[in-house]
């Protein structure tokens, strides 16, 4: 006997661990990736297809946004995930893309696997990627236009030619000349120095059409809870005096267990009438401040509705903090936690405030705000999803002009600047010798699969179209630079002229973070799954789904299996 063979097996992992090493389990990431790809790929574009996501909590979404769909899937793939998260940083960084990034990164993806395999190590495809990544975000920024220096007026109109571009691909797409307006014009309200997005307030009502959707140069919110005297109240006002307060105006009842002991019954009034005063001191310091309008963040009670109302003074409890925040940087008001020592410094004011039925509800409009640092846009249409999937559609215009404002740079859109890159790596490949040289070429083939998805989404002939935008893109005089796919009449065409642009940034973001995800994707060789995370009722089903490609890493284990 060898002595070799008497060595017992060691045991490194815990019983029922579940590794999947190898090229194998290389290629089942990859497949798991593309599955989820081939998910969102068809919301690409201006005839892009919506999603419709129903979840266990019956609650339904429609929605063309990629990161969106991403998050409402659940995806239990552990490989998955990575793409999921890809959607989401692009969600963040610059709130448009989404799907352009998902669909670059698994087709970046399909265009490595036959090199897997073959037998090519991942590193070098890995390698060559990074590099056609760098070159890909020199050549956007070589390409890019700048919008510096631009006349106010040609500014405008440039900032609502991106946010048509954006708002195309979307379900209100009909209206986008009204929203792309809207938004703008919200945007150019903001602090220029931040931007902040928290200062575009956006409100649904349901009922009316989209045209019913409008902006108040300020604040609006929808009216409060509110106690018996409010209908006394006056409801308008011009140029109020705002008072904005973060503390309680009711009588409270006493704890249960207070107790007072009393020598004489007469001493009973005196401490009711003590709640009383100090009640009634509150509201007349409030009242003689000079506020015509005063807000709460918490409960205005009846007693104070009513006695505000007989002194024609208008007030609201209970205003969420991001409304009350946005009043205060609109109108220079200040919220105090205290009504004694008010000064007329810490009130704010505003044109006019009324409040005014929208639909089934009442709104308080606060309008032609001095400091008017802040927008809201109160969104009608017919139903609940509608109007969710309009405000996801809004934030990505505003996202989008948003970017234009602070990197006032853009490229052409529809796939034109895709292909102008994709032309240049090819170009480049052919300068390198060795494998290297396939592999940027398949990086460059895989850029092609944008304005591929735009053909195919509007039911245009993809091979034709691209052909003849590769002819486009080989001019040897630059002339073909800007054509991109013309999904209006089919065919191809100047997409700068056509005014189709998208930000730079958003490309070289989508390129960059594209690249990211499939190298990571490409550099993971195990999968390890430990039971301890498992439910003991899965231990009889992990040993079922070892692999995890199939079905996307077991559809029936959610919720158990790789979460951590």
């Amino acid at each position: 006997m060898m002595p070799g063979m008497m060595q017992p097996q060691i045991i490194l992992l815990k019983e029922g661990t579940d590794t999947s090493q190898g090229k194998a389990q290389l290629i089942s990431n990859i497949n798991a990736c593309m599955a989820l790809t081939d998910t969102v790929r068809t919301t690409l574009g201006p005839r892009g297809m919506d999603k419709l996501i129903h979840d266990d909590k019956g609650r339904v979404t429609i929605s063309n946004d990629g990161a969106t769909i991403m998050k409402l899937l659940d995806v239990v793939h552990p490989a998955a995930k990575t793409l999921v998260d890809v959607s989401l940083s692009q969600d963040a960084e610059v709130g448009d893309g989404t799907t352009t990034v998902v669909v670059l990164s698994g087709e970046f993806l399909r265009e490595a696997k036959p090199y897997v395999e073959e037998g090519v190590h991942p590193r070098s495809i890995i390698k060559s990627y990074r590099q056609a990544a760098t070159l890909a975000v020199a050549k956007v920024k070589e390409l890019a236009v700048s919008l510096e220096g631009k006349s106010e007026a040609e500014k405008r109109d440039l900032l609502r030619k991106c946010a048509e571009t954006s708002l195309n691909s979307k379900l209100v797409s009909g209206e986008k000349e009204f929203f792309a307006d809207m938004v703008v014009t919200a945007v150019t309200r903001l602090d220029p120095a931040t931007l902040d997005l928290k200062m575009i307030g956006m409100k649904k009502v349901t009922g009316g059409g989209l045209r019913d959707s409008f902006m108040v140069d300020g604040v609006a919110f929808k009216k409060t809870f509110s106690y018996a005297g409010f209908e006394q109240q006056p409801k308008s006002f011009k140029d109020p005096k705002i008072l904005l307060l973060n503390i309680e105006l009711e009588l409270k009842s006493e704890k249960e267990n207070a107790e007072i002991r009393l020598e004489d019954p007469a001493q009973y009034q005196s401490i009711v009438d003590a709640e009383w005063n100090i009640i009634y001191d509150k509201l007349a310091k409030c009242v003689d401040s000079g506020a015509q309008v005063v807000l709460s963040r918490l409960a205005i009670g009846d007693l104070a509705t009513q006695y505000f109302a007989d002194r024609g003074v208008f007030c609201a409890g209970r205003v969420a903090e991001e409304d009350l925040q946005r009043v205060a940087k609109a109108t220079g008001a200040r919220v105090q936690t205290t009504v004694n020592n008010l000064d007329t410094a810490v009130l704010g004011t505003c044109a006019a405030f009324e409040e005014r039925q929208v639909g089934g509800e009442r709104y308080n409009l606060f309008t032609g705000c001095p400091q008017a640092r802040t927008a809201t846009i109160v969104l009608r249409g017919g139903s609940e999803q509608f109007i969710d999937e309009a405000e996801r559609s809004l934030h990505d215009a505003i996202m989008i002009v948003r970017r234009a404002l602070k990197h006032a740079h853009v490229v052409p859109g529809g796939g034109a600047i895709d292909m102008e890159v994709s032309r240049a790596l090819r170009d480049h490949a052919r300068t390198i010798p060795g494998k290297a040289q396939l592999f940027m070429a398949s990086y460059a083939k895989a850029l092609e699969s944008i304005p591929r998805q735009l053909c195919d989404n509007s039911g245009l002939d993809a091979t034709d179209v691209l052909n003849k935008l590769r002819q486009k893109h080989a001019l040897q005089d630059g002339s073909g630079k800007n054509f991109g796919v013309d999904v209006n009449n089919g065919g191809v065409c100047n997409t700068f002229e056509s005014f189709v642009w998208e930000p730079a940034l958003v490309k070289i973001n989508a390129i960059q973070s594209a690249t990211e995800a499939a190298c990571l994707i490409l550099s993971v060789d195990e999968t390890v799954r430990n039971p301890a995370s498992e439910a003991p009722d899965a231990a009889a089903m992990g040993a079922g789904r070892g692999g995890m490609g199939g079905r996307g890493g077991g559809g029936r284990g959610r919720g158990r299996g790789m979460r951590r």
